[in-house]
């Protein structure tokens, strides 16, 4: 039997690359999707082509619905359905609200929430006519359960990705297809250099940063057998921040 195929988008760097990982390292065939960094992603699926990965790629921007929805097409159409899908591909622009300018907002909004619907579009109903009983996992984040200074357009992307994962997973649950959110703390990432490490750490009850492949390892469990009774859930990856 074929591995089963995961999309993983965002999956050149950070927390994605992880996940890519780790799923591979299951047995998963994860397709692995990046906006720009294409040499990294390149680099990855040579890794991972040892553990029997296929090595798909797919380039697209998120925000972009036409080119998306053709790039996820084309690739059900010639390698088959997706059993699950990562979304985890993100930005953020951040600034204080009084000088957090339109297009910050709408880069942030359209690339966050627009491309979870983006990508899930084209491949939710491949999997219901397949009637695989399959897994969605979405990427969200503390911000966008409890907000953040600075972050009004990232943390109202993130509470959205909540409120859609909540809906479509009623939707979808007598298909036996999980759908679910992990709201990753601060995360040791490219995102996260900048920070002022202490004063974030002093914040943290375990006073420490999280690591991708903490995060990995939830997705993992999410996508597994022993978890198809687990859905419209969200769940934390935050060292105890609340």
């Amino acid at each position: 039997m074929s591995p089963k195929r995961v999309l993983v988008t965002g999956a050149s760097r950070g927390i994605g690359q992880a996940i890519a990982r780790k799923l591979a390292q299951c047995g998963y065939d994860p397709v692995l999707h990046c906006r720009s960094g294409i040499d990294r992603l390149t680099a990855l699926t040579a890794e991972l082509a040892p553990l029997g990965c296929s090595g798909t790629c797919l380039q697209f921007d998120c925000a972009d619905r036409e080119a998306t929805a053709a790039a996820i097409t084309e690739d059900i159409e010639h390698n088959g359905c997706y059993y699950g899908v990562v979304c985890n591909a993100g930005i953020a622009d951040d600034a204080p609200f009084p000088i957090l300018e339109g297009d910050m907002w709408d880069r942030v909004l359209r690339t966050d929430l627009d491309g979870l619907y983006n990508v899930l579009k084209p491949i939710v109903m491949p999997m219901i006519s397949a009637r695989i009983r399959g897994r969605i996992v979405a990427l969200s984040s503390v911000s966008g359960l409890v907000g953040n200074r600075g972050q009004v357009n990232y943390s109202a992307a993130k509470a959205g990705i909540i409120g859609a994962v909540k809906a479509l997973a009623v939707e979808v649950a007598k298909r036996g297809i999980t759908v679910n959110a992990i709201a990753p703390g601060i995360i040791e990432t490219d995102m996260t250099a900048e920070l002022p490490l202490e004063e974030v750490r002093s914040a943290i009850p375990m006073r420490r940063l999280g690591k991708p492949e903490e995060v990995a390892g939830l997705v993992a469990f999410l996508l597994s057998e022993e978890a198809a009774y687990i859905t419209r859930q969200v769940i934390s990856v935050n060292g105890g921040m609340f």
